[in-house]
């Protein structure tokens, strides 16, 4: 113990090293249109070229540097031009910085005492969150995902309704319903699941042609679950739905929610604050406000937020910044209305506070907001009232983490070094590309859509010209549903590009193209559309 257990010089000079791999391999070639998308290898060929095994001896430098060579070159390289996989894609050098910030700085920002400058820089992004939402108070936590920011919403709303339920569990409670669309995610499901509602007490409301929620459709489904006993509670209406992305009527919905007393959770998972609420596709709406978007704010300006009428009406909000805004996983922001303070839970009592007026040498027992009071177990360790300075910074206790990673650094970067005009013109170029992408489908033969877009997610089939002129064949729809697959295959082997497909209700697999990375130019959009066809030529 006389001297340090780390070799600090040598592992400076070990980063030194890693930092120029990351450069080279990991930035810039991940994003040069002439590299591949990624190298494919069968999983055991993979794990032969990996040697993945952990022995008892530790290996050279060379070697790890290489092994950090090997991770890059056969991983997917999402921040390619023409990576169109998921709903993330790209790569923002400035988030990139905040990541690594993050990384280095390593620590949990439950506590102002340990993180600082994390906890006042997550308190003004939230602040900033809210207010486009259009909210002026409020309270939120960003959490692991938006998954987890749904369940979340699902655990907060359940408690302000039966607070005992936080100790009690739901033996004492009714039957609960819990309604989303037909299209929502699937962590609606998965939260009732773990948070012991039962998937049985999720009811799916039918969704219209473009895969809306029906406001009058839940009116019948909440109305229905009431005649059968059970006590309605959570509604999760959806802006952007994963595979269509369609953006469900708020307004309606929130009229519905108010008559019955539920609560309204809005997945915005898409990470736009603007949608198409009018019904109208939104690149038929953005020439017409382009020009002023240029001075202002486009999609993240108040001219625009009309176009999500209603979200202002919603209890609380999922945003994943590491969507369509390409912050970098994971970036993902629960949004809470209520701004309600109260005293803390008996639990909190009993770890973390004593009851009375004063408690710890005369500090008085702190309020709770509705976040705090439903998860907070004021753990003494953590969370001790008589800090020296404003304990209400101490945010931890808001979510049912105990460490946390600080997701909000990387979007704070971002948001100094682009602002909100260059966040909003970000989202305006992603609405070009798949405009341009759809003008060009249109006039090339073999390519059908699914559904007009309304919003990013651009779905369609690629009939090989076999298939054409067969759609009244008993066997037309079987065929097509294998060529998606595919085509699929045959693009990841090769290398070229990446994009999802999926069925969807009565329809066979269709590719849904996605396009959030502000790289992408005319060139690779018609480089996807050439590679499609080519690639699917003779199937």
């Amino acid at each position: 113990l006389e001297c340090p257990g780390l070799d600090t010089a040598a592992g400076e000079e070990f980063l030194q090293e890693v930092f120029q791999i990351l450069l080279e391999e990991g930035v810039r070639k991940s994003t040069d249109v002439t590299q591949k998308v990624c190298d494919w290898k069968e999983p055991q060929e993979l794990r032969d070229l990996l040697d993945l095994e952990l022995r008892s001896d530790g290996e050279g430098r060379e070697r790890l540097l290489q092994r950090c060579r090997d991770v890059l070159r056969f991983s997917v390289r999402t921040g390619h031009p023409r990576f169109f996989n998921q709903l993330f894609s790209g790569l923002d050098h400035h988030a990139l910085a905040g990541r690594f910030l993050t990384e280095t700085l390593n620590t949990s920002p439950y506590t102002y005492e340990v993180a600082p400058v994390l906890v006042l820089m997550e308190e003004q992004v939230l602040a900033k969150l809210r207010e486009l939402v259009g909210w002026s108070s409020g309270d939120g936590i960003f959490a692991p995902g938006g998954s987890m920011s749904n369940m979340l919403a699902m655990n907060v709303a359940r408690f302000r309704r039966f607070p005992e339920s936080r100790s009690r569990g739901n033996w004492d409670l009714p039957r609960l319903g819990l309604f989303a669309s037909q299209e929502s995610h699937y962590s609606i499901l998965k939260g009732a699941a773990l948070l012991g509602i039962g998937t049985d007490n999720v009811h799916l409301v039918r969704t219209d042609e473009r895969g809306k929620m029906i406001p009058e459709e839940l009116e019948k489904e909440i109305q229905r679950v009431k005649a059968e006993g059970s006590e309605p509670l959570f509604v999760c209406a959806t802006s952007g739905t994963t595979v269509l992305g369609a953006f469900d009527p708020l307004d309606a919905i929130a009229d519905v929610c108010a008559r019955h007393g539920l609560w309204l959770h809005v997945d915005v998972s898409s990470g736009c604050l603007a949608g198409g609420g009018s019904g109208v596709p939104l690149w038929v709406l953005i020439p017409l406000l382009l020009q002023a978007a240029w001075g202002g704010s486009a999609l993240l300006s108040p001219r625009l937020r009309h176009l999500l009428a209603g979200i202002h009406r919603s209890d609380s909000v999922t945003w994943n910044p590491h969507k369509l805004l390409m912050v970098g996983l994971q970036c993902s922001a629960f949004l809470l209305r209520d701004s309600s303070v109260g005293a803390p839970h008996p639990e909190f009592m009993l770890l973390g506070c004593l009851p009375g007026p004063l408690i710890n040498f005369g500090t008085p027992c702190p309020s709770q907001g509705l976040l705090q009071r439903c998860h907070g177990v004021g753990a003494s360790y953590l969370f001790q009232q008589d800090k020296f300075y404003d304990v209400s910074l101490d945010t931890g206790d808001k979510s049912p983490q105990c460490g946390r990673r600080a997701d909000g650094l990387k979007l704070w970067i971002l948001w100094k070094a682009v602002g909100t005009q260059g966040l909003a013109q970000r989202v305006e170029r992603a609405f070009g590309a798949t405009r341009y992408l759809l003008e060009q489908m249109k006039r090339r033969e073999g390519f059908q859509l699914v559904m007009e877009p309304e919003f990013i997610n651009l779905c369609f089939w690629f009939i090989p010209p076999s298939l054409r002129g067969q759609e009244n064949s008993p066997e037309f729809w079987d065929k097509l549903g294998r060529v998606a697959p595919a085509i699929k295959e045959k693009m990841i082997r090769r290398g070229s590009m990446m994009v999802g497909y999926q069925p969807q209700g009565s329809h066979v697999n269709f590719f849904r193209q996605i396009i959030t990375n502000p790289a992408v130019t005319r060139q690779d959009l018609d480089f996807f559309l050439d590679e499609i066809q080519e690639l699917g030529w003779d199937l």
